[in-house]
């Protein structure tokens, strides 16, 4: 059976605009760039224009479509430095120099290309949706030819042109993720289960996006990250749709998926979102703990494992309503890309979760930690302890 659809936004299914590169659309561009950001007054401006000239391509603001699965991978941003740990953003780096795109010396400061990424996925979580922002030149096949350097579970599914200021990361409104997760993971504690066998009844699953949307709004998720206090006002955060899908079978084993979409996620908020939610529903947290985590005192939140989480898309409301249809620039809108997304979805993503989870059982190893958390500390017994210290 098929993974359920994920539901989409509802927008216009905007056709792609035919790029009109001629030079009248050439130099408004270039006026755009300089808007922001003069480029004739860097030192050095002059080196760098000869050496374009000699390529006989100019360097262009673009932003690439990435698909990944995440698996042994430390996350998408690059730690130049520390090499034994690999990041996603080493394999592209390199590919981009391999096919042309980049100088070399682009590769090891990332700056010199204006890199940056839409969101730094921690280490094991996929993408079918990234979005970085990069200058290349735009030599002819370009997918084809980064592609070639890249390993199969890494692809550039899109290519588009963007205006010279444009950076992925401050001009994203929203960010959508995905969390696949074997449903025995909300089977109450004291019920005995054999993971292969559980399936999810619709109170349980009622219960679940009950609990889910609990989270829609603004909220101080302080507790839902590491190294950030209760007064740090950007642990602030607004989460705008929660909630978990049909179950589906693959395997033998049945499976949910949970979509979020906020305007921006801290290190670790979605996966201590869920893993809260999931004490709540096995009977191991109270209710009442959810609203609590969200004051001032701490709260022993738990964190879900990385496996299942996936960056499905990324939004640009406010860019593409300003210049997505000026006639140089086309909306970030991916609707010709949909079909190569679910695919590679189908074979590089859900595969990986599904067999790590069949042979590591990081779910269930996970679960098993569950009762080691103290739920029920409160402010008041943590005063008392603070005032008699032993």
């Amino acid at each position: 059976p098929q993974v359920p659809a994920m539901a989409e936004d509802p927008r216009a299914a905007v056709a792609g605009q035919t790029k009109r590169l001629n030079s009248g659309a050439e130099v408004v561009e270039r006026l755009e760039e300089n808007g922001h950001q003069n480029k004739r007054l860097k030192g050095g401006a002059d080196e760098e224009d000869a050496e374009d000239q000699s390529k006989k391509s100019p360097k262009r603001k673009i932003v690439l479509l990435m698909a990944y699965s995440g698996k042994g991978y430390h996350g998408m941003q690059r730690n130049v430095g520390s090499s034994q740990f690999k990041t996603i953003e080493d394999d592209l780096v390199s590919a981009l120099v391999q096919s042309g795109c980049i100088p070399e010396n682009h590769g090891e400061d990332m700056k010199k290309m204006s890199f940056q990424r839409c969101a730094r996925t921690d280490k094991g979580v996929s993408a079918a949706g990234q979005i970085v922002s990069l200058k290349v030149r735009l030599i002819d096949d370009i997918l084809e030819k980064i592609n070639n350097h890249l390993p199969s579970h890494i692809r550039i599914l899109g290519l588009k042109r963007v205006t010279g200021g444009f950076n992925s990361k401050n001009k994203c409104d929203a960010r959508t993720y995905s969390y696949m997760l074997p449903t025995f993971a909300f089977a109450h504690k004291d019920l005995e289960v054999q993971e292969e066998i559980y399936r999810l009844d619709k109170e349980t699953l009622d219960r679940v996006n009950k609990l889910l949307s609990c989270y829609k709004g603004t909220h101080n998720f302080h507790n839902f990250t590491s190294q950030k206090g209760p007064r740090d006002p950007s642990a602030k955060r607004y989460i705008m749709e929660m909630s978990c899908g049909e179950p589906f079978v693959r395997e033998n084993m049945e499976f949910a998926v949970i979509q979020v979409k906020g305007q921006s996620f801290m290190m670790h908020q979605i996966r201590k979102m869920i893993g809260l939610v999931i004490a709540i529903v096995k009977g191991y947290a109270a209710e009442s703990v959810l609203e609590r985590s969200w004051g001032e005192e701490k709260v022993d939140v738990p964190k879900a494992p990385g496996l299942g989480l996936v960056l499905e898309r990324v939004h640009f409301e406010k860019y593409n309503r300003r210049f997505g249809n000026d006639g140089l620039h086309e909306p970030l809108e991916w609707t010709e890309e949909e079909e190569k997304i679910a695919l590679f979805k189908e074979q590089y993503i859900y595969p990986t979760i599904i067999n790590t989870e069949r042979e590591e059982k990081s779910m269930a190893n996970w679960l098993s930690t569950l009762p080691i958390h103290d739920f029920d500390s409160s402010a008041v017994e943590m005063q008392a302890n603070n005032k008699n210290p032993k």
